[in-house]
Parts: structure tokens; C-alpha cells; sequence
């Protein structure tokens, strides 16, 4: 049914969040096999207010997180694929309708100015085997440009993790730098999201070997 869609296309708009590791602990490749449908231990579904209400009284439960980069490295669209995979947002619209960028100046130059955030229901049992536990997200896209350094500080001040968005083109770049600093110094954990991937298949067109290469 339209559940089941939603799950699949949740699990392949999160693949690109698992590369990373696979690239670092794996053998050189330039993505993992994706399975006919996503593993049975977690699933991103749509959500109720009444859902998101209840599980704000089980603080154990409540994670926040920063989406932080150099700018124009994808955050604000890694943000519309997880809004979309939570069903805030038609899959279709991912990447386009920029759904963390409320302000009107913010769409109009398309860069993110202010920190906002989102909140994203998400069961898991990976943490109790059998046991499905709801989670909340609160998801914060913060600025990648260097004049609104301030905005990143205020999120990674309030957050528990950092996904640290770097294009597989550019790679590590000055803010990418600057950000990572802020987050270490915030101690804020650090995940690496490896994004574009495929400027390195359609632009540079490389092979595996050397695309796992230019990765680390």
C-alpha cells in the first residue's frame, strides 16, 4: 500500500547516509547493494501529533540533531529527503521545496540563513531486539555560509549529534572545517555524510577504485 511505498522510499533516500562507512569499513565501491526492501529493524513512518506529543514525555527518547556543512554541500536537501521519508512532504518535492528554509529571503537566493528545525517520529528495535521504541528527532538545518557561523553555534548548542554533509567533488572545504571545529568544541558527535555521489559517476566518471580513493 502507500506505507509500504513510503518505507522503500525512505530506506533508498537514507542509503546515501550508510556509504560513508561502508566506503571506510568495507572494500572500494561506490555504493552498497541496496535490498528489494528495507531492513524489518527500522522504519521512518508518518506521524501523528498526538504520537509526537506523548513521546515528549519520555525524554530518553528525544534525540536532536544539527545537519552541518560548507555551503552548497546538500544539507537543506539531505533535510527535505528525511521530511519526505517521514511523510511531512511529498517524496517528489525532496530537494526542491526546501522545507527548513521558512524565510522568504531564503528561497528566494536558495541558501540557508536562520538555524530551523524540524521533529521526525522513527521506531527502531535495534536498541531492544523484539521491541519496537518510538523516537523523536528534532532536526535542526543550520547555515553553511560563513557570515552565519553564529546560527551553527546556537544549533550545536542544543544538539546531541552533528551530521557533518561533505560533496564528494569538493570534499572537505574551509567551512567544512570551520563547523567541524564548532561541533568538537560544542561536544557534539560527529557523523560523516557523504553527499553527491553522483557528481563523481556522471561528471567525473570515475571507476570504483578510484572514487573509494577520493573519498579518503
Amino acid at each position: 500500500g502507500i506505507l509500504e511505498k513510503d518505507r522503500n522510499l525512505a530506506y533508498h533516500s537514507l542509503c546515501s547516509l550508510s556509504l560513508s562507512l561502508s566506503c571506510a569499513l568495507s572494500h572500494p565501491c561506490i555504493s552498497p547493494p541496496v535490498p528489494d526492501k528495507p531492513p524489518e529493524y527500522s522504519k521512518m513512518v508518518k506521524f501523528t501529533p498526538e504520537q509526537v506529543r506523548a513521546i515528549m514525555d519520555i525524554k530518553t527518547n528525544i534525540r536532536n540533531l544539527s545537519v552541518i556543512a560548507h555551503v552548497d554541500h546538500g544539507k537543506s536537501t539531505l533535510t527535505d529527503s528525511l521530511v519526505a521519508a517521514a511523510g511531512i512532504i511529498a517524496t517528489a518535492d525532496a530537494g526542491d521545496k526546501r522545507a527548513t528554509d521558512t524565510r522568504a529571503d531564503e528561497q528566494e537566493r536558495c541558501i540557508t540563513i536562520k538555524s530551523t528545525s524540524i521533529s521526525l517520529y522513527f521506531e527502531t528495535d535495534a536498541l531492544t531486539a523484539g521491541d519496537n521504541q518510538p523516537y523523536l528527532i528534532n532536526l535542526i538545518d543550520s547555515p553553511g555560509h560563513v557570515d552565519f557561523s553564529s546560527e551553527v553555534t546556537a544549533a550545536l548548542r542544543v544538539t546531541d549529534g552533528g551530521l557533518v554533509v561533505v560533496d564528494c567533488v569538493e570534499g572537505v572545504c574551509v567551512q567544512t572545517e570551520t563547523v567541524l571545529r564548532q561541533a568538537l568544541q560544542e561536544r557534539v558527535k560527529p557523523v560523516l555524510v557523504v553527499n553527491k555521489l553522483d557528481r563523481a559517476i556522471m561528471e567525473l566518471q570515475l571507476e570504483p577504485e578510484s572514487a573509494y580513493n577520493s573519498f579518503v
